[in-house]
């Protein structure tokens, strides 16, 4: 496999994720992805994509409850 953005040498690795929304920050520090050995770009496979979005929602859901209730 090769990086899309450098063509360099992709390996298992694990690479940090950050989401920015409305009223919340949120970074998961070390999940598991294909890291670039010369960019450090990282690409995540589709079940930790399925994991983050499933994350990002219940997060989207908690916060919409604690950010209304006033």
């Amino acid at each position: 496999m090769k990086c899309l953005y450098c063509q360099g040498k992709m390996k298992k690795g694990t690479a940090p994720f950050h989401v920015d929304r409305d009223g919340y920050h949120a970074t998961l520090d070390a999940v598991r992805a294909w890291v670039c050995v010369q960019c450090g770009e990282p690409y995540f496979e589709a079940l930790e994509v399925q994991a983050i979005q499933d994350f990002t929602r219940s997060l989207d859901a908690k916060a919409k409850k604690v950010l209304t209730a006033a």
